[in-house]
């Protein structure tokens, strides 16, 4: 597996937001968001080639109950399949992070789904601008997925106008209960969500959905290992 780090910290979003976990971030990504928060898994990919065995050591040593496997997009690493469930054997609780655009059969007590719109397309670059839009709905993998799995939606959010395309992109799936919906401003700094959090809240408590704050950024600002 191609994996960017592992590190202990708190889960900042959604549904486990403050809960101590221990994070395998893979590197490499399919799409290229121009927020993408995470640049040195997709833009300019780094990391180092590990077995899936050596990680589930490294989960381990950290002692943490919850592990988040994020990216980047996991999805993308083979290994992924045997860790989470080797992971799950262990008796960890096992959330996934995944822009849900490439399946695989893994083992996850949460899928936590965060589905690009289209806000996240990179308008400067031509060649990525193609491939993004190309790849960035899936919805056979997300209907799979909201049927074999205990889940999370969770969206980023630009502008107020983003939410009537959540609006449209969650009437093509059946049986989506509100709560599981989650509206995440796209920001990198404390203040950015500040600027953010009125209109998403307006627009989430009508709905019934919920808004997930992005702890890990209020605390520590945007850098790896947090």
């Amino acid at each position: 597996m191609w994996i960017s780090e592992v590190f202990g910290s708190i889960q900042g979003e959604g549904l486990y937001s403050g809960t101590p976990s221990a994070f395998v971030r893979t590197s490499g990504c399919n799409l290229r968001c121009w927020f993408c928060d995470t640049p040195e898994t997709s833009w300019r990919p780094r990391g180092t080639h590990r077995e899936w065995e050596t990680l589930v050591e490294d989960v381990e040593a950290l002692g943490c109950p919850h592990v988040v496997v994020t990216g980047g997009e996991p999805m993308l690493q083979p290994g992924v399949v045997p860790l989470t469930r080797a992971l799950s054997e262990r008796g960890f609780v096992v959330t996934i992070e995944t822009a849900g655009t490439v399946d695989a059969e893994v083992t996850a007590d949460l899928m936590s789904i965060s589905p690009k719109l289209g806000n996240s397309t990179p308008i400067d670059d031509p060649v990525w601008k193609s491939r993004h839009e190309a790849n960035r709905d899936a919805p056979q993998v997300i209907r799979r997925w909201l049927e074999a799995f205990d889940y999370q939606l969770k969206f980023v959010v630009d502008q107020p106008d983003d939410v009537l395309e959540i609006d449209r992109y969650v009437e093509r799936f059946a049986g989506v209960e509100a709560g599981r919906i989650w509206l995440m401003p796209q920001a990198v700094t404390g203040e950015q969500i500040a600027e953010r959090a009125s209109w998403i809240r307006e627009a989430a408590e009508s709905r019934g959905w919920r808004v997930s704050p992005r702890l890990h950024i209020e605390l520590w600002g945007n850098r790896p290992g947090t």
